[in-house]
């Protein structure tokens, strides 16, 4: 099995020492992806619901780097700063995972989030 180096400028850089994504097999794991903006290098104004969507848009700009889209993410974990956003998640998540199978979740109330990051969001795809 080979494993490589997965990254695109369309999406933050790592801010530390890790990968953006590691494509393992027919797997492609990505990296828990923060609200940040590769344009600018900031959060999007707004709250936790502007952030939600750029965590997504960061996330498909990695995916379609590699030919894949949502429909290949087979497993999300969710970490939030306030589970009472919880809600606000799943109806921003609902648009972009949609359909018969959905990937298996977890999602955890963490204490604090780099960056003071309300949500960061990590997926693993199958290129099958």
């Amino acid at each position: 099995m080979s494993i490589q180096k997965v990254s695109t400028d369309k999406a933050p850089a790592a801010i530390g020492p890790y990968s953006q994504a590691i494509k393992a097999g027919d797997f492609l794991f990505v990296s828990g992806q923060l609200p940040i903006d590769p344009e600018t290098g900031a959060f999007p104004d707004g709250g936790v619901k502007e952030q939600i969507y750029q965590v997504f848009i960061n996330i498909q700009h990695i995916l379609a780097d590699q030919g894949l889209d949502f429909t290949n993410v087979v497993k999300t974990t969710v970490l939030l700063d306030n589970i009472a956003d919880f809600a606000i998640v799943n109806e921003i998540y609902g648009e972009y995972f949609a359909g018969e199978i959905l990937p298996a979740r977890a999602a955890y109330a963490v204490d604090c989030l780099p960056k003071n990051a309300l949500v960061e969001i990590e997926v693993i795809a199958y290129y099958g």
